[in-house]
């Protein structure tokens, strides 16, 4: 069984593929000034658009939204035309290390939950030549909360993800990169267990009786749901971080 059409098909009804929320978005917008009919902003790894949808409610802009997934991006053209903003979207299916853009050709990179797929500072060195003189970006990233943490825990994302690190040490990255920090802020519970893991395990059951029981498919949801009980007990040591910087 293809293990990535499963993760696809588990995750593509949701309206997020990784922690977020409305407001969080909304908050990270109010850090960026100047935003009109003119500006035209990126967002990197938009899975099926809860962001995309956000940022067009909240701007005027023009926003190209690209990810490698067409059935994400299906999903994200059908919520554009519901809420009639498909004049302001405009998807492309394209890899995150592999954009074809002009240089300096936005003024917004956004990217929420995504840069860990190639990398923190691969993500933001790459993509800084896509920024126009001055322009923004706006990402979230798992980070530390705390200088120190239970061995449980830090094994887990480290082996997860060997990025993970402090605030601090992000936003080292962010200016060793090239970009001035503007502000960060982590997200709250919510983003994670109502957004997030809530829709997942609540299909699950019905997921997996879908599948016939399949192994890879329990596998699948058991890795879901042990991420969810780690959050569960260790989320005070970590979250993911929203960071704004200028070029």
């Amino acid at each position: 069984m293809d293990i990535l059409a499963l993760i696809i098909d588990y995750h593509k009804d949701n309206d997020r593929q990784g922690p977020g929320s409305e407001e969080a978005t909304i908050k990270a917008l109010g850090y960026i000034p100047c935003l009109n009919e003119k500006t035209q902003i990126l967002d990197i790894g938009c899975g099926t658009g809860e962001q995309t949808i956000t940022l067009a409610k909240n701007t005027k802009a023009q926003i190209t939204a690209v990810d490698m997934l067409p059935q994400f991006l299906e999903k994200l053209r059908q919520k554009a035309i519901e809420n009639g903003l498909a004049g302001r979207i405009e998807t492309k299916e394209m890899l995150m290390d592999r954009l074809t853009f002009d240089e300096n050709s936005f003024d917004v990179i956004w990217s929420e939950g995504a840069v860990y797929n190639i990398g923190f500072e691969k993500g933001l060195c790459l993509w800084r030549k896509y920024l126009k003189e001055n322009g923004y970006i706006a990402l979230s990233e798992i980070t530390w909360l705390t200088d120190t943490r239970p061995e449980e825990i830090e094994r887990y994302w480290v082996d997860q993800y060997p990025e993970i690190n402090t605030i601090d040490n992000k936003l080292s990255v962010i200016r060793k990169c090239g970009y001035d920090p503007v502000g960060y802020f982590a997200l709250d519970d919510n983003c994670w267990t109502d957004n997030y893991y809530k829709p997942l395990m609540d299909k699950a059951e019905a997921f997996l009786k879908m599948h016939n029981n399949a192994d890879e498919v329990r596998e699948l949801i058991e890795e879901h749901r042990t991420e969810s009980v780690m959050y569960d007990r260790f989320k005070e040591y970590y979250s993911y971080v929203f960071y704004i910087a200028k070029k």
